[in-house]
């Protein structure tokens, strides 16, 4: 029987399609995984990464503290959008969204919550001061008032 399903000769020849074929296959599978994957534009930074990416990037600096939080001390160049406000998404999506953006709050708590909101808008990279304005201030960096 020339053509058995047990013919080593067959066998061997299925064996070797299937092996050329198995790599096409799982770079196609692959890069479907990949690009379907949401980009990882939320990074927690510490207040030596953020005093670094300030210098470097010049990103737009977004408080989400209360205005009288805000008026007792700030990143210099900081825009207020408190996270209370009732228009803080129109607020938000009225951004230079251009611009990686910096976030914090006084601990890191409200600035986490509207963090899906910021990764909802255009904004290249989000990045998040998890210490807060708190360990800006233990970190001895500048403020202004």
């Amino acid at each position: 029987m020339l053509f058995s399903t047990h013919h080593p000769t067959m066998h061997h020849h299925r064996l070797r399609f299937i092996l050329c074929l198995l790599p096409v296959l799982l770079a196609g599978f692959a890069s479907s995984l990949l690009a379907q994957a949401p980009a990882a534009r939320i990074q927690d930074v510490s207040p030596d990464k953020a005093t670094e990416l300030i210098a470097k990037q010049k990103p737009l600096i977004l408080d989400v503290r209360t205005p009288e939080e805000f008026a007792d001390g700030h990143l210099a160049g900081a825009v207020n959008i408190s996270s209370a406000d009732p228009e803080f998404s129109k607020k938000i999506a009225a951004l230079d969204q251009t611009r990686p953006v910096l976030v914090h709050c006084a601990a890191g708590g409200r600035s986490r919550r509207v963090l899906p909101a910021l990764e909802a808008l255009k904004f290249p990279s989000i990045h998040h001061l998890a210490a807060g304005f708190n360990g800006w201030l233990d970190a001895g960096k500048p403020v202004q008032k």
